[in-house]
């Protein structure tokens, strides 16, 4: 994927600049991966904008639950660890990392925390399991295992990581802006998407989701530096006027309206609230380790997607498709995984919404430190954090899915058939379950089980065997009884 903006070869520092920039050139080596200052923030803007939608909708998952003694974890305090933990880990990541990559509350793994933990110990008991989970990511890294797994993917497959991401992130977006809906049950079919929310596209926040994809797609086909931002910003705009002066029913999670009171104080009561090991009291051993295991697997693989993809599109792997410092950045995520234990807002994980940061330009960990400054800000400023509606950030997603398809589907060898299935399982398993792991799990165990039916079994890695072992087994547990 192509910036927004063509390269430029940045111009030389003037005696005038000052010291400032020539430190953070030189400390993020932003001008060394072909970037320059304003690429770096307009993509850290671009990613916050993006992703925002976090600070509400992790607190309305973990929140609407309740643990085994009927206890619901407070909003207020949500919303504050969340933009918390999501600030803390995607400055570590910038910093430590040098990536364009953006943390925060995983979505998929909150359910997992909310839906299957909960209801069976305390609330601190829960998120003491993600922190285990955590510390076994971190382990991995330790040891060098995880770095062997993510090493040992195919180039192929690799493609086809980026590939779905991409056509992920579209059907997100899509999703988020009710531009497409879920079919409630009661229809009784087996089709499950429908066109709007009725089959026909009606409302005003569909309108500006409709017009920002335009609008986003025409300034990218012209080249416009910072196409991806402006639209979020414009999009906004329209969408706080037609507030004012329209009678919309819903926007969804978020109203485009100016708060009255743009100050909110944060409440930091949920921090710390963790107990390791009194889960296993609650539920015995084998089913305790098997939660673990459970969260482990999903932070595994939905980080490793992610990293891959966007360290793909942001031109930051070798000729083999490999990231140089690679630990570093799994490393922190890791720790991103038990910070978010810790702070009661679930497992922490990069997210495909830093892809909105790349389409900017962004290449360096500068653009985090902007991402990560906005969702500090945002423990003090919520209210304003939240008011720009997914219908104005969500075309961002299906014109960076656009843009990771046409840079990548090329590159995979179609004519062999056991890196073209196992691709082609990959790239369509993530939008149809709605999940990165899934697809990784599911494209694993076909190429695997491909090699070794064409007589190929030695060319693949035993790292990729381990793995895909690990998947099928995973598949397997309900009809073992193990879940």
């Amino acid at each position: 994927m192509s910036s927004s903006a063509p390269a430029q070869v940045p111009a030389p520092e003037q005696p005038g600049a000052g010291p400032t920039y020539g430190a953070l050139d030189r400390f993020f080596r932003i001008s060394e991966r072909g970037s320059t200052l304003s690429r770096e923030v307009r993509g850290g803007l671009a990613t916050f904008f993006a992703m925002a939608y976090i600070i509400v909708l992790n607190p309305i998952i973990l929140g609407s639950a309740k643990d085994m003694y009927g206890h619901q974890l407070d909003n207020g305090q949500l919303v504050t660890a969340t933009a918390l933990t999501a600030a803390l880990t995607t400055l570590l990541m910038g910093v430590i990392g040098n990536v364009p990559i953006a943390l925060a509350a995983g979505l998929g793994v909150n359910s997992v925390v909310a839906l299957q933990l909960a209801p069976r110990m305390s609330w601190p008991d829960a998120m003491g399991m993600v922190v285990l989970a955590g510390f076994v990511v971190m382990l991995l890294v330790a040891t060098g295992l995880r770095e062997r797994v993510m090493n040992a993917v195919p180039f192929g497959l690799r493609k086809a990581i980026s590939i779905g991401i991409g056509l992920f992130i579209m059907l997100i977006g899509l999703v988020d802006a009710g531009f497409v809906s879920r079919i409630p049950d009661v229809a009784q079919t087996t089709v499950p998407l429908q066109l709007g929310g009725d089959g026909h596209l009606n409302g005003w926040p569909v309108l500006v989701f409709v017009l920002g994809v335009l609008l986003t797609l025409a300034l990218i086909v012209r080249k416009v530096s910072g196409a991806i931002l402006i639209s979020i910003v414009a999009m906004t705009v329209v969408a706080v006027v037609i507030e004012a002066l329209v009678d919309v029913p819903s926007w969804g999670l978020t109203t485009p309206k100016w708060p009255g009171n743009p100050v909110a104080s944060p409440d930091f009561g949920l921090v710390g609230q963790v107990s390791l090991f009194g889960g296993f009291e609650k539920v015995g051993m084998l089913t305790g380790v098997l939660f673990v295991f459970t969260v482990l697997l999903s932070c595994f693989f939905d980080a490793m997607g992610t990293i891959m993809g966007v360290s793909d599109e942001a031109k930051l792997t070798d000729a083999q498709g490999q990231m140089p410092g690679i630990n570093k950045v799994l490393l922190v995520d890791g720790f991103a995984v038990a910070a978010g234990g810790a702070s009661s807002s679930s497992a922490t994980t990069a997210f495909v919404e830093s892809t909105a940061g790349v389409g900017e330009g962004a290449r360096t960990g500068f653009a985090n430190v902007v991402t990560g400054g906005l969702f500090a800000l945002a423990l003090f400023l919520t209210p304003v954090a939240t008011m720009v509606p997914s219908q104005a950030a969500t075309p961002a997603l299906v014109a960076v899915g656009f843009l990771i398809l046409s840079g990548s589907v090329k590159e995979i060898d179609w004519a062999d058939y056991t890196i073209a299935v196992p691709a082609f399982v990959t790239m369509l398993m993530m939008p149809f379950t709605y999940s990165i792991t899934n697809g990784i799990g599911m494209g694993f165990i076909t190429f695997a089980v491909l090699r070794l039916a064409a007589g190929r079994g030695r060319e693949v890695p035993t790292a990729m065997y381990a793995v895909a072992a690990v998947f099928a087994f995973y598949y397997l547990m309900p009809a073992l009884g193990l879940t």
